[in-house]
């Protein structure tokens, strides 16, 4: 049995597609290694989302090219958005890999491999406004608890800094029979939280069904029995309606948080970005969904140093975080990529000062974050387990509040043996910077 290291690199829009290539190799019969000395076939899934994504794809397609070169590995795929994007540069400059496949191409991976092994390996790409694959068993790597569900693919909007568009393709919407079979499989699998992403989660459906279908989608969600938490993230603010904000008032099973992507809060830079918002309508939203749901949590994500950015459009975003506390906060310094309208425009920022406005917005939503932090003292939370502190009488958690990978833990010191993806009731009793510190409530629930 060939045994295959797969590298998945990027967000977890791309995790969905390295697990549904996992599954199809699974499926075929071959083994899957997280030991590089064990691997016979190495396989990345690239991003090139922003520079740093660009190299680290870069660095670990060399690194496995080296593998390969000392006698580690005999094959070498590369897969995703570095592999879109920069295809003939890949075959040029690292010669090692032997096949390529496409953003779109992810269900040619088997095919591939036995290409190779017959020594006729090829390249696999299709259009971009390819249908998003659908009915295929996925090898879940996130621990079982919790999964992603990818509800489109590709995106319309074509802010002028990004690139997705041209590597993903415009806005496909996955059918919403399909969608609810693939979580009914995951929670069948053991999957409890669910969290639902796209490019842009929130114009679900519009191509499909003429309307937006989010809220339907996620009505037929949670009549899944073995789901407890469905989380939404990448919900642009323009495209949140009433609707929306109805279902998750009324279904419990909708987790109270929501990622708001507004990059900006200029409204000359929001001009320059192509946003479809300015500055009065993101107040009246973040105000419209905290007045409809009081213990909403959410996230933004902003972008320092875009093209013409004055110092004045900087400190009116600080003041803009300032007033809006927002819960949960990301900052990108601006990566000007190729191709994109944004690269050419003039007023490019140093570097320095992207990084300096960077850690000058941090500094601020720090303050904002542990004063919020300190504020949950005292309260009872209801938290997913992920898992045991090492050599500890503790274990790590997540609230409602917090998202994996982006956003803080909650742990709790207790003597009682808990599993990894119980749910349970902690009373909070201290704050550490972003995480919170807690103890079991006498009554608990697996």
């Amino acid at each position: 049995m060939k045994k295959i290291l797969f590298i998945s690199l990027g967000c977890d829009k791309n995790l969905v597609d390295s697990e549904m290539m996992l599954g199809m190799l699974v499926k075929s019969g071959y083994g899957i290694t997280d030991d590089e000395q064990e691997a016979d076939i190495a396989v990345v899934n690239t991003c090139c989302f922003i520079n740093d994504a660009k190299e680290e794809s870069i660095n670990t397609l060399l690194e496995m090219a080296e593998l390969k070169n000392d006698g580690g590995i005999e094959t070498l795929v590369a897969a995703g958005c570095l592999a879109e994007r920069y295809r003939e540069e890949i075959q040029t400059e690292i010669p090692e890999v032997d096949a390529i496949l496409g953003t779109m191409a992810v269900d040619e991976i088997v095919a591939t491999l036995d290409e190779i092994a017959r020594g006729a390996g090829k390249n696999h790409y299709k259009p971009l406004d390819t249908r998003p694959l659908t009915g295929v068993k996925r090898v879940v790597t996130t621990g079982g608890h919790y999964a992603y569900l990818k509800i489109a693919e590709g995106c319309d909007k074509h802010c002028t800094y990004c690139i997705i568009p041209r590597i993903r393709g415009n806005y496909r919407s996955v059918p919403m029979e399909e969608l609810v079979r693939e979580a009914e499989e995951l929670s069948e699998a053991g999957v409890k939280e669910l969290i639902l992403v796209a490019q842009e989660t929130s114009l679900y459906g519009t191509d499909l069904y003429g309307h937006k279908a989010l809220p339907e989608l996620l009505r037929r969600l949670c009549r899944i029995s073995g789901l407890y938490w469905i989380r939404i993230l990448y919900c642009y603010p323009e495209e949140i309606g009433d609707e929306l904000i109805r279902v998750m008032k009324e279904e419990k099973k909708i987790c109270h948080y929501l990622d708001l992507p507004i990059q900006h809060a200029s409204d000359s830079i929001l001009r320059k970005m192509g946003r479809r918002t300015d500055r009065k309508q993101l107040t009246d939203i973040v105000a419209k969904l905290r007045r409809e749901i009081p213990d909403i949590c959410l996230r933004t994500t902003l972008i320092t140093g875009f093209p013409g950015e004055t110092e004045e459009d900087h400190e009116e975003l600080m003041r803009f975080v300032e007033r809006m506390e927002f819960d949960r906060l990301g900052v990108f310094t601006y990566s000007q990529e190729e191709d994109t309208p944004a690269a050419v425009m003039p007023g490019q920022i140093p570097e320095e000062v992207k990084k300096d406005r960077q850690a000058g917005l941090m500094e601020l939503q720090q303050e904002i974050a542990f004063d919020a932090a300190q504020g949950m003292v005292g309260k009872t939370m209801v938290a997913m387990v992920e898992g045991k502190v090492a050599d500890e009488n503790a274990y790590v958690a997540r609230t409602y509040k917090d998202a994996p990978n982006v956003d803080g833990f909650l742990f709790i010191h207790t003597d009682k043996e808990l599993l990894t993806g119980d749910f349970v009731k902690v009373k909070v009793t201290a704050s550490y910077e972003y995480d919170l510190i807690g103890e079991l409530e006498d009554e608990f629930t697996k």
